[in-house]
């Protein structure tokens, strides 16, 4: 009868490749979304005040902050653009499964006429939840 023989094994390792190639990933995408949320508030305006509100909340909620200027220039993430381009932009985030909140910044001196278009894009596209960024009035 023949005896089998047992081989040495050597030890255990982990392969760290796939952990490591994870934090890179999450790397990235840290820095390209908080380089987007830097864009979204660079645009410097003059926001109306008021008197009551309620501070912005850090919830999982996802975010569109949508800037007008004072001359009317209508800007996505530090890009300008038209209603019906936002629109679309609208209907892409309304795929996803999470809900939606617009963010509309404006400046005091913009009329409700350039507001509008923005109220009506969210509407279309079923965005139930907006908010106005606004100054706590001293």
């Amino acid at each position: 009868m023949k005896m089998p023989v047992y081989r040495q094994r050597g030890s255990l390792e982990f392969n760290m490749t796939p952990m490591i190639d994870v934090t890179f990933l999450l790397i990235i995408f840290f820095l390209v979304s908080s380089n987007m949320a830097q864009q979204e508030n660079a645009v410097d305006l003059n926001l109306p005040t008021a008197e009551s509100g309620r501070d912005p909340q850090d919830d999982a909620m996802r975010r569109v902050t949508v800037s007008l200027t004072a001359d009317g220039t209508l800007l996505l993430a530090g890009e300008a653009m038209d209603p019906a381009e936002l629109g679309r932009r609208l209907a892409f985030e309304r795929t996803k499964p999470e809900p939606l909140e617009v963010r509309i910044r404006c400046d005091r001196t913009v009329e409700y006429g350039r507001v509008k278009p923005v109220m009506r894009e969210c509407l279309k596209h079923n965005v139930d939840k907006v908010a106005f960024a606004v100054v706590k009035a001293e």
